[in-house]
């Protein structure tokens, strides 16, 4: 995860999760027990780094978003923490024969935050507001593409009523697919499929912007409070489905953009958790963590990337774009700077998708064929050497020491002056979205543990493609692995789509991901996702 536009999508995400300073607990927080120690207070305190650019879930991008949106709000699925899809919203489903009518039934005893029943029209309001070509910042609506028609609604081609979602009653929605979609479950546990309540929000255009009566939601938790740049207080939802599951009673979401002052904070007892997913360890103290056994490691389907802008010279030129892909030393920025096991990447796809990817589509720091490109590119170009080269990226102590290595390699491996500049989150999307940069930081984590969740990004360039790269090639055989219904010969499809883009090389990928986190013994069940998520609906506070 997880963006305004995602991370690590994740949007994240970028994503993900790389996100002023908060501290303390909440003085009102009630005590539970349940199955855990009833006494210990079901209070728990996280960092989510920074403001969350969008809590509609129709317009969120980026893992800080997420993060708050799937423990406020509640699809048709939910991913367990065995990472399994099992029923949520629905507690029925049908699918057709021919496995493109899905055929769901919303649970009597789904409810919203206000009262209201979750109905089936919340859904199709919900997802038919994302496909609506009028409706704003709404980058991730290519989720829905597997929908009859949702592509050609986007693009204006058809009406909305033409969308293969119809709530037939307020139990009954009927969802009719382009062709067949294995992961289509999964996807609806997806950010982008919460329902909203639409008789709220279909009069109400900024429900989302602040804690207010309009801000209905429908999961586990609610919000209670959100100071903005500051903190998020979540309470226990009583009225929600599967309540007697929950026993977290109050989630402090703090926003602190200093890796250095969350481990602090954590350290101080102010945090119960530090790190991944959706906060950041200092860099300097991954290593001590690691030695003496708190340190916490495990996959991430994910890959950090620097992404060119495909538009601004010189990076219109796909030979320099290898030269400085291939200048980057990834295991010394893992041995050395990292070093929470991450994976070097030359690749789009995370090697726990294809696994083929664990070699890649070319050498790590391979210096002297970099050169070379070098030398082509330029003379294609007709320069003798490149001016200052700007690379952008957000806050972060990784992002800053990532940057300053590679500087350095630009710099000696191909004499290459290279500019550093950061911006906090927020702004640093919008620089991304609005192409006012020539290199810039990203990362993708995927939201469905398929190859075509990393692909897709970069079919068409807008939405999460800042590289504004496009390829007819690609895109056709991306729409190709779309219709294809068998297993190895759709693989087969993807892994070509994968080989024309890294041979365009719009993005020079550094290193798949890890979740790296530190947590108190007291912290029990909080499910961390190996595709960027978290989940606090399981977790419990014992012995503290």
């Amino acid at each position: 995860m997880n963006r305004k536009k995602w991370s690590l999508l994740l949007t994240l995400v970028f994503a993900m999760s790389i996100f002023l300073a908060a501290c303390g607990g909440d003085e009102n927080s009630e005590e539970s027990g349940e199955d855990g120690d009833s006494t210990s207070e079901q209070v728990l305190n996280v960092n989510i780094k920074s403001e969350p650019p969008a809590l509609n879930p129709g317009q969120a991008t980026d893992t800080t978003s997420a993060a708050v949106l799937d423990q406020i709000f509640e699809g048709l699925t939910r991913v367990n923490q065995n990472g399994e899809v099992e029923k949520a919203m629905a507690e029925d489903y049908e699918i057709s024969e021919d496995q493109k009518t899905y055929t769901f039934t919303i649970r009597e005893d789904a409810t919203w935050s206000n009262g209201d029943p979750v109905t089936a029209q919340d859904f199709e309001y919900a997802w038919k507001w994302i496909l609506d070509p009028e409706s704003p910042d709404t980058d991730f609506a290519y989720y829905l593409n597997p929908i009859k028609n949702a592509e050609q609604a986007k693009l204006g081609e058809v009406s909305l009523d033409e969308v293969g979602v119809t709530a037939e009653d307020d139990q009954t929605l009927v969802v009719e697919l382009e062709q067949p979609t294995p992961y289509f479950l999964e996807l609806t546990a997806f950010f982008s499929f919460y329902p909203v309540n639409h008789n709220v929000v279909e009069n109400a255009e900024d429900w989302a912007q602040d804690k207010t009566e309009n801000y209905v939601t429908n999961g586990p938790f609610t919000m209670e409070s959100w100071k903005h740049k500051d903190q998020i207080v979540l309470k226990k939802n009583p009225d929600y489905w599967d309540a007697e599951t929950v026993q977290l009673e109050t989630i402090n979401m703090y926003m602190i953009d200093d890796e250095n002052t969350e481990l602090q904070m954590y350290e101080n007892g102010e945090l119960d958790w530090a790190g991944s997913p959706t906060g950041d360890l200092p860099l300097s103290a991954i290593s001590s963590l690691k030695e003496e056994g708190s340190l916490n490691i495990s996959s991430l389907a994910g890959v950090y990337y620097y992404i060119f802008n495909t538009e601004e010279e010189p990076f219109t030129n796909k030979n320099i774009r290898k030269a400085f892909a291939l200048s980057i030393n990834r295991e010394g920025i893992i041995q050395n700077i990292t070093k929470a096991e991450q994976q070097p990447a030359t690749a789009l796809v995370p090697s726990s998708i294809f696994e083929e990817n664990k070699e890649g589509y070319f050498k790590d720091n391979d210096v002297e064929s970099a050169k070379e490109y070098l030398q082509k590119g330029l003379e294609e170009e007709g320069l003798d050497e490149l001016p200052t080269i700007k690379l952008s990226y957000n806050t972060s102590e990784a992002h800053a020491s990532i940057a300053q290595a590679i500087q350095d390699m630009w710099k000696e491996n191909l004499d290459v002056d290279v500019e550093l500049h950061n911006e906090e989150w927020n702004v640093y999307l919008d620089s991304m979205s609005e192409g006012n940069f020539q290199m810039g930081r990203m990362g993708w984590l995927g939201t469905i543990n398929d190859a075509s969740n990393f692909l897709d990004i970069f079919e068409t360039a807008d939405g999460n493609n800042y590289s504004r790269w496009e390829d007819e090639e690609y895109a056709n055989l991306l729409e190709e692995a779309r219709t294809e219904t068998d297993e190895a010969e759709r693989r087969k499809i993807l892994r070509d789509a994968e080989q024309v883009f890294m041979d365009a090389m719009p993005i020079a990928p550094i290193y798949f991901y890890t979740n790296v986190w530190v947590n108190k013994d007291y912290v029990k069940d909080i499910s961390v996702s190996s595709l960027g998520g978290i989940q606090y609906k399981w977790g419990y506070i014992e012995g503290k």
